[in-house]
């Protein structure tokens, strides 16, 4: 298979280094580059967004430096907030001179036009946790942690400031296909919002599942990344 650049979108709290163990999984022909987002990390002391359009830009630029305009095969992958930035960013990169997109993957997500209901932004800090714990089915370990969690939900505040704000920036569909994943088990996103996908694109659209929740891809990324590099094989 000809090598694929997988631009992956970090979700809500999350920095790059979660797809870091994704590098050494990925099967043959398929790399992996994370988009770092201010707020986290070594972009720690940076100001996190609270829009999806400057999130964009930022990742925009990351991803036009690193791949150069050399004409590589591309492919973007978000999950749940990473999910709405990796489309808008297919919209930007289809556009792009010299950028081959392939594919999009969206992943725990339903369609860019179906806004979120619950909402956790408001909350004081104990009911915000355990809100986006609900939301998620997961928590970072480090949020148990007092002052980690003092460090950490400025931050994530931010996150889900943008996805709950969020809209799409046209409502011109992408011509790219698009996969849509989510776990078999997810309680967040059943398969008819993961479906709504199909509005988003003129190409193809493919639903998968993939076993577990709403996190599967914290605990089974093996499982996820062979569906991509077969998807992308067939494409």
């Amino acid at each position: 298979m000809e090598e694929t650049v997988l631009i992956c979108l970090p979700f809500a709290g999350a920095g790059a280094s979660f797809f870091t163990p994704w590098q050494g999984q990925a099967p043959v022909g398929l790399t992996i580059l994370p988009v770092q987002l201010p707020g986290r990390e070594k972009r720690f002391a940076e100001p996190a967004y609270t829009s999806a359009a400057e999130a964009v830009d930022d990742a925009y630029a990351q991803v036009t430096a690193a791949l150069g305009g050399t004409g590589r095969r591309v492919a973007v992958f978000g999950h749940s907030m990473g999910a709405v930035l990796a489309y808008e960013l297919a919209h930007r990169l289809e556009r792009e001179p010299g950028i081959r997109l392939e594919a999009l993957f969206v992943s725990g997500s339903p369609g860019p036009w179906t806004a979120r209901t619950d909402r956790a932004g408001g909350l004081p800090d104990d009911e915000f946790v355990a809100r986006v714990k609900s939301f998620a089915g997961y928590t970072h370990p480090a949020l148990e942690d007092p002052e980690m969690r003092e460090l950490l939900l400025p931050s994530l505040r931010s996150d889900v400031r943008l996805h709950e704000s969020y809209r799409p920036a046209s409502e011109r569909p992408l011509t790219v296909r698009v996969v849509s994943v989510r776990g078999r088990t997810d309680t967040l996103v059943g398969a008819a919002g993961a479906a709504e996908w199909g509005w988003a694109t003129s190409g193809k659209l493919t639903v998968a599942e993939l076993d577990g929740g709403h996190m599967y891809l914290a605990d089974r990324p093996g499982a996820l990344l062979e569906l991509i590099a077969t998807e992308l094989g067939e494409g």
